[in-house]
């Protein structure tokens, strides 16, 4: 970079920051694959990721709430720590699971990604500690269950009641950034994480989220410990697999039916923006689904200890249909939400680039970058600041002369404002002249009025000489 171009930023900067403020431009980077291919393959890589998110935080809530009682009765203490056993392996596959969405969520939303990083502020940078000390805890709780008893008890039950607080505590941070990349109207008003979660409707999507945990969980721990493989006379020998099974279906029924409040409530907080047909039928589809899975669920809870499980299947296939159903609705949503600011984002940046571009072509004519526009700007200026370094009055330089473009549009001054806010490419010996549709179109009219008329003026001693 040159001297003289560090001397003209101040000017350039001028023309573009105030309106690059509420909508910023894009970074003009190649996807390493192409983007359908990224779209299709982040609702189930989200899926896979958030089903152990699920099974860490649904086994980490039912861990300490098992272990409070068993302070009274002694087998769901047991039953608690077969529970936590669990969480450690379910957060490490979480945790591996969470690179491919992240990255993907990273090149399809770059700009709404990053800009909800920084608006999230402290929060966002405190996950990496906050995940390094919960699993440091989890393991603390797993691995002293034996020795921090009687006095030490209570000790232990602090231990457990903090990694459900930090499990409860970080998708809250994740939850709160993903919505607020959807919400661009409201980055203004966001200073830091707490300002954050006034916006949308994240609690609702949080309470949905923790009850789908606990759903999940219990019917993830209704086959856990009612596989023939679990050494239940060994472990649990106070429960039997019937009746484990029969428990844990019960919180995933119960759950479940408040997810059919807890639905709707999300539903009718989102703004309306990002509903469409497709997103309603993905949704709707899904908790029909969900109300099958309940009559399942039903059934099995009042089925006879010999013959309790055999829905297993069935339930957990319907189950995973209405998960995918409630992925790819909320997936939709955010493609719709987001698309009118992804166009003006668009437009931003092809604002950027021709203001970038005609810049550079001032300055390597030996021009300056040109003051900022002014509240009421003259063609001759105007002209000067954008147009100058490429159209000469009488001979074509790098682009048609004003002659000639008087002679192609002496009555036509339209069609200037036409070709100026989305030229094409006709002459090969010239090259591609930038879009300058962010000038609007009064001023691209008195540039246009500007040209017509020094071209006039010029064309008019060469027209009186013909006989």
């Amino acid at each position: 970079m040159t001297t003289d171009f560090l001397a003209t930023v101040p000017a350039f900067l001028a023309q573009i920051t105030p309106d690059a403020v509420p909508v910023p431009h894009d970074l003009e980077l190649p996807l390493p694959i192409p983007e359908w291919a990224l779209k299709l393959w982040i609702v189930p890589l989200f899926l896979l990721h958030i089903f152990f998110v699920n099974l860490m935080v649904g086994g980490a809530l039912m861990t300490f709430v098992n272990e409070i009682i068993g302070l009274r009765f002694p087998r769901y203490d047991r039953l608690a720590r077969c529970i936590g056993e669990t969480v450690t392996v379910n957060k490490s596959l979480a945790v591996v699971l969470g690179i491919g969405p992240l990255l993907v969520i990273n090149l399809l939303y770059t700009v709404h990604w990053y800009s909800a990083n920084a608006l999230t502020g402290h929060a966002w940078v405190l996950l990496i500690p906050l995940i390094i000390t919960v699993f440091l805890l989890a393991y603390l709780h797993k691995y002293t269950w034996e020795t921090w008893t009687g006095p030490r008890k209570g000790r232990h039950l602090l231990v457990g009641g903090a990694v459900a607080a930090l499990f409860l505590f970080i998708p809250l941070i994740f939850l709160v950034q993903v919505n607020t990349m959807l919400f661009p109207d409201k980055w203004s008003q966001v200073k830091g994480f707490f300002t954050a979660l006034q916006i949308g409707n994240v609690f609702p999507r949080y309470f949905h989220f923790v009850a789908a945990s606990l759903a999940l969980m219990g019917l993830f721990l209704s086959f856990w410990f009612g596989r023939k493989g679990f050494p239940i006379e060994k472990k649990l020998p106070e429960f039997t697999r019937a009746e484990l099974r029969r428990h844990f279906y019960k919180w995933t029924f119960w759950v479940t039916c408040a997810q059919f409040a807890f639905g709707p409530l999300v539903f009718f907080t989102l703004p309306m923006q990002g509903i469409t047909a497709q997103v309603l039928l993905w949704i709707f589809g899904a908790a029909t689904l969900g109300i099958v899975v309940l009559g399942l669920l039903w059934r099995e809870i009042h089925e006879t200890d010999e013959r309790i499980g055999h829905r297993f299947w069935p339930i957990a296939a319907l189950f995973s249909l209405v998960v995918l159903g409630m992925g790819q609705g909320r997936h939709f949503y955010r493609e719709a939400a987001l698309a009118p600011h992804k166009a003006a984002i668009e437009r931003k940046t092809a604002e950027f680039r021709s203001i970038e571009l005609g810049t550079r072509m001032r300055i390597r004519t030996g021009m300056g970058a040109g003051d900022a526009l002014t509240a009421a700007p003259s063609g001759k200026k105007l002209f000067a600041q954008t147009c100058a370094a490429c159209h000469a009055v009488e001979k074509p330089t790098a682009a048609p002369s004003l002659v000639e473009i008087h002679t192609l549009y002496a009555d036509n001054p339209a069609g200037i404002v036409t070709w100026a806010k989305a030229p094409g490419k006709k002459r090969p010996q010239y090259g591609q002249m930038p879009p300058f549709a962010h000038l609007g179109e009064d001023n691209l009219s008195l540039i246009a009025a500007y040209m017509l008329d020094v071209g006039a003026k010029a064309a008019a001693p060469a027209e009186a000489a013909k006989p």
